[in-house]
């Protein structure tokens, strides 16, 4: 059957529509056996609506308890160079930097152990190899450490942290994002390729509110890029939008400000800086005339997550401000304050915004050492679920 292309019908239906389809770029290499396979497979799946993978196994690289999973098929007997599918993640470059040549050789490794199909990039940032054998794990180890490269995270472990470009290309961040990646990358090799968590951890960072990378919906801690000073305004630049004509003043910036915190009498513009909730949506609107402000930090916020498990979540303040200044230790303390109280406390699967729920967030910031503060509310005016004690009961016990 190696040299016989499978009738796939249902897959077939799939790159009829006018969308880029996956099943197109998979035929593409289906002269590799295990490709064959896989989409022999696939159309069983179709055919059954039954998913054939069966997920997990002891399986990976000597010293290394995360950056592979195993896929194994259930129809191994019909599908033999697909019975075995294992995934590797591979630890990308902060920034998804690479050269050609970099490029190239991870393909040539893949196509030379595996089926030669790549993931650029999995959710959680890596490069994704999707497909190959248990005996050929080790070798593909081998030669990509040889190429520079590492295995990324998976399991229940710190995940690899993925940033946006940063500085590298974007005028609007406020911090190295691609500086600080790396190095929480070195710093936490240990907590990413040994599980020892009880769900798993992803660190995001994006150097700005525009938060590039959607941190803020998919990190269990985002680092944003923010300024706590005051939007800096050309005046003359702003009369050059207005008289320009490309939008309305009022009611396509003013209006849509979330905090209602600016003005406009016709040839100034006002901002009330001290309800500014950082949105970015005026300085996009008008970058030649706006501009975040000089004094720069980030604010980090923890527990966002996919629907998996108990709902979605986004990310709640828990650091309003901090400067992010090499060796970062302020942001590794706070790292490892939660993950040493998560770690202890936490259940089975739980992930750490889930866990914060679970136990409330006065208890969570008292034991990891923080103080709450009005920022960590998640909506005006409602509970924000800080109960503060009576000093005078206090004393009286």
């Amino acid at each position: 059957m190696a040299d016989q292309k499978r009738e796939t019908p249902r897959l077939d239906q799939l790159e009829s529509g006018p969308w880029p389809s996956f099943v197109k770029e998979l035929k593409k290499s289906r002269k590799n056996p295990m490709t064959e396979d896989l989409l022999g497979q696939l159309e069983r799946s179709y055919e059954d609506k039954v998913v054939h993978w069966k997920h997990g196994g002891l399986v990976g690289v000597k010293g290394y308890g995360g950056g592979v999973i195993g896929r194994y098929s259930d129809v191994a007997a019909e599908f033999p160079k697909c019975a075995e599918f294992h995934t590797m993640r591979i630890n990308q470059p902060a920034g998804w930097f690479y050269t050609s040549t970099v490029l190239r050789k991870i393909c040539d490794i893949w196509e030379k152990h595996g089926s030669g199909i790549t993931n650029m990039h999995g959710s959680t940032g890596d490069v994704i190899l999707l497909g190959t054998t248990t005996p050929e794990l080790e070798p593909t180890f081998q030669e990509l450490t040889a190429a520079g490269f590492d295995l990324g995270g998976s399991g229940s472990a710190m995940r690899t942290p993925s940033c946006c470009c940063g500085m590298s290309r974007c005028e609007w961040a406020l911090y190295d994002t691609m500086a600080l990646t790396h190095d929480l990358t070195m710093t936490f090799q240990d907590e990413m390729h040994r599980p020892a968590f009880p769900y798993k951890f992803k660190i995001k960072c994006s150097g700005c509110p525009n938060d590039c990378v959607a941190s803020i919906a998919r990190a269990d801690m985002s680092i944003i890029g923010t300024w706590r000073d005051d939007i800096r305004i050309d005046q003359d630049a702003v009369r050059a939008y207005v008289a320009a004509g490309t939008f309305d003043m009022s009611a396509d910036v003013v209006d849509r400000c979330p905090t209602r915190c600016m003005h406009w009498d016709g040839k100034k513009l006002g901002i009330d800086d001290s309800n500014c909730v950082k949105c970015m949506h005026c300085i996009n609107a008008m970058p030649k005339a706006l501009r975040p402000g000089t004094d720069r930090g980030a604010v980090i916020l923890i527990g966002s997550k996919a629907p998996i498990m108990g709902g979605a979540l986004l990310s709640s303040v828990i650091v309003p401000f901090l400067k992010i200044e090499t060796p970062y230790d302020d942001i590794k303390e706070v790292t490892q304050a939660i993950w040493d109280l998560w770690a202890e406390h936490g259940k089975n699967r739980e992930r750490v915004g889930e866990f914060i729920q679970r136990i409330g967030l006065g208890s969570f910031l008292e034991q990891i050492g923080l103080e709450p503060c009005p920022e960590m509310v998640m909506q005006p005016r409602t509970n924000p679920y800080i109960f503060y004690e009576d000093e005078s009961e206090n004393a009286e016990g």
